[in-house]
């Protein structure tokens, strides 16, 4: 714990030199921000020795909980051998050794890996492997990404091009590469909300964005480049879940009209929905596949972007004929974020995590549908240890709470006097706890959860 001088020292130096992402610095200036000095498990402890469940898994990156022993001693054995070293001319063990577990735990075919550093780059990587590829492959015309409404694959400007969030990205639509947006598709107000062929978990609502795709492949044929998603489920779109089957009819229509299928599992991969991978639920290979958050545990940034000998080979030619991948990262395949994360794969492995985690995704799924009691929550959507409430000022009429109430805020505030941290989408709260969270735990969070819901929301 923290002095009082060294707590109001740290406290004044945060709010005269750090800018927050994501955050109204006017708003932050006025409260006094929560410092996290230390974390155990589950929980996340600030500077006065204060307690707080970790709901949203520190932005959705960490799987097996804080300060993890086998974790810990991963990177301090790296750290003895050397922290970086470059990949551009050179290679190192972690790099290798986890290319070759990533190719292994992927869907077949994916047969390369690209490092980045986060999911914007690693989703970067992707459109440029594919727009180049077209070029290599004599149809330098496709140039063109379909992408979905709501989408969210991050902040840099080519992942911001084929977003889909308003709020995020109008600001820069002068800077954006042109591309083809359509309609999200979500099974979305699966309960008290009007049951229409655009919001419904329903074959009709499948077949009404399939054929909406298929339009666009068919109005522009030869000019898609590839089709980006957030496969079963879009995380900063508000928690949206896709129709049942979607992805891998979508990935047919792509074989199909001859295009590239990209899927962004930065959010998604890791055992967040219940397999290792999302596109695995549908069986589904994609011919890019982006990976982060997750993938070294919440410990380090690393990114990676994973695809077919297609595509590889599409770039292998002379020096002279210039098909090289002109991209690349100062920290790329960072040995010690590598070492890392093969510890992270590793312990789901030997601790047999994925099957293990099926009774914590029932009970997390049965205990959600608790907060249909609670008169202003307007929907529920969860996807394995995902889950979003949305609250609505009347659900019967589909009225949400108008954006200036701040209600998703003050739903998080109110939970953090009750010890938990949580994450508002808007009017949407998140829950994404790490993976190795006790049935125990993630009753005290839910609980918490549903407290600060029904005192803010009345």
């Amino acid at each position: 714990m923290q002095s009082l001088r060294d707590r109001e020292k740290l406290i004044a130096w945060d709010k005269d030199y750090l800018w927050h992402p994501f955050t109204q610095m006017r708003d932050w200036l006025a409260d006094e921000p929560i410092i996290i000095e230390r974390g155990e498990g589950v929980y996340l402890i600030d500077i006065d020795g204060n307690r707080y469940l970790d709901g949203i898994a520190s932005m959705w990156t960490n799987v097996h909980g804080h300060n993890h022993p086998e974790l810990n001693a991963a990177l301090k054995a790296q750290l003895d051998r050397i922290a970086h070293s470059t990949l551009l001319g050179y290679s190192n063990i972690p790099a290798i050794q986890l290319a070759q577990k990533l190719v292994e735990i992927t869907p077949s075919g994916l047969n390369k890996v690209f490092y980045s550093d986060n999911g914007s780059t690693a989703v970067e990587v992707a459109l440029k492997m594919a727009y180049q590829y077209w070029q290599h492959k004599g149809q330098p015309q496709r140039n063109l990404f379909v992408h979905f409404d709501k989408a969210y694959h991050g902040d840099t400007v080519g992942a911001m091009s084929v977003g889909g969030i308003e709020s995020f990205h109008s600001t820069f639509s002068s800077l954006l590469f042109k591309s083809i947006r359509l309609s999200a598709p979500e099974a979305y107000r699966t309960s008290k909300a009007a049951d229409t062929s655009r919001n419904a978990s329903t074959d009709s609502a499948k077949t009404y964005w399939l054929n909406a795709v298929e339009r666009v492949l068919s109005e522009n044929t030869k000019q898609i480049a590839g089709i980006i998603l957030e496969p079963l489920i879009q995380g900063a779109g508000g928690m949206l879940i896709s129709p049942k089957g979607f992805l891998k009819e979508l990935a047919a229509l792509a074989k199909k009209w001859e295009t590239l299928l990209i899927v962004d599992e930065v959010m998604t991969g890791l055992g967040r929905t219940g397999k290792m991978w999302a596109c695995e639920h549908e069986n589904v290979t994609p011919d890019l596949l982006c990976t982060a958050k997750g993938l070294a545990a919440g410990y380090l940034p690393l990114a990676a972007t994973l695809t077919t000998d297609e595509i590889y080979n599409a770039f292998l030619g002379e020096y002279r004929d210039l098909k090289t991948f002109f991209h690349g990262h100062t920290f790329t395949g960072n040995p010690l974020a590598c070492a890392v994360a093969l510890e992270n794969i590793a312990i789901f492995e030997r601790e047999n995590l994925l099957d293990r985690l099926q009774i914590t995704v029932k009970h997390f799924n049965k205990r959600l549908q608790e907060f249909y009691a609670l008169p202003h929550v307007g929907d529920v959507r969860v996807c394995g240890m995902a889950a979003g409430i949305e609250l609505m000022k009347n659900p019967e009429t589909n009225t949400p709470y108008p954006f200036e109430e701040k209600v998703g805020i003050r739903i998080c505030k109110a939970a953090l006097a009750q010890g938990a941290i949580l994450r508002p989408l808007v009017n949407t709260i998140v829950l994404m706890p790490p993976l190795q969270i006790s049935i125990s735990e993630l009753d005290s969070l839910l609980d918490i959860t549903y407290r600060a819901i029904s005192e803010v929301t009345g």
